[in-house]
């Protein structure tokens, strides 16, 4: 079991890890091994999510998630795969955990007197200095 928070926790059986070549910087191991990860997590389906999370989950990952609400993490950052697998691993967690907390609430408020004639001032001082530059007329 991963925990997540107090009351999240993934079953291990739910992600599923693959192993692929990564690009980048290596030498020669980089084309004989396969050091990237591509963790897989089906939200959709998944048991232990909560509605609630599960729908922002979705939100927040956006493209990572496929139209079969399946998650899609590639970790490439490190050479080794246990690197790359711990860093997988946690991006999944940081995810679950950002989806888990409730946005707050927005309360409409209304603009004060006060500001509402400090607009209006400033304004009015804006357009006097746009009256001053324009040309004077000459009297002949």
């Amino acid at each position: 079991m991963i925990h997540i928070s107090e009351n999240i926790a993934i079953n291990e059986d739910e992600i599923c890890e693959e192993f692929i070549r990564s690009s980048g910087p290596g030498g020669q191991n980089v084309n004989k091994v396969a050091t990237a990860v591509q963790l897989r997590f089906n939200v959709a389906g998944s048991t232990s999510l909560p509605d609630d999370v599960r729908q922002r989950l979705i939100f927040l990952a956006g493209k990572q998630v496929t139209q079969d609400g399946v998650l899609i993490i590639h970790a490439r950052r490190f050479r080794t795969q246990e690197g790359n697998r711990h860093d997988a691993l946690h991006r999944l967690i940081h995810l679950i955990q950002k989806a888990a907390e409730k946005p707050k609430i927005r309360h409409k408020t209304r603009a004060t007197l006060a500001s509402k004639m400090r607009r209006l001032e400033d304004k009015h001082h804006r357009g006097k200095i746009k009256q001053q530059r324009s040309s004077v007329l000459q009297d002949e």
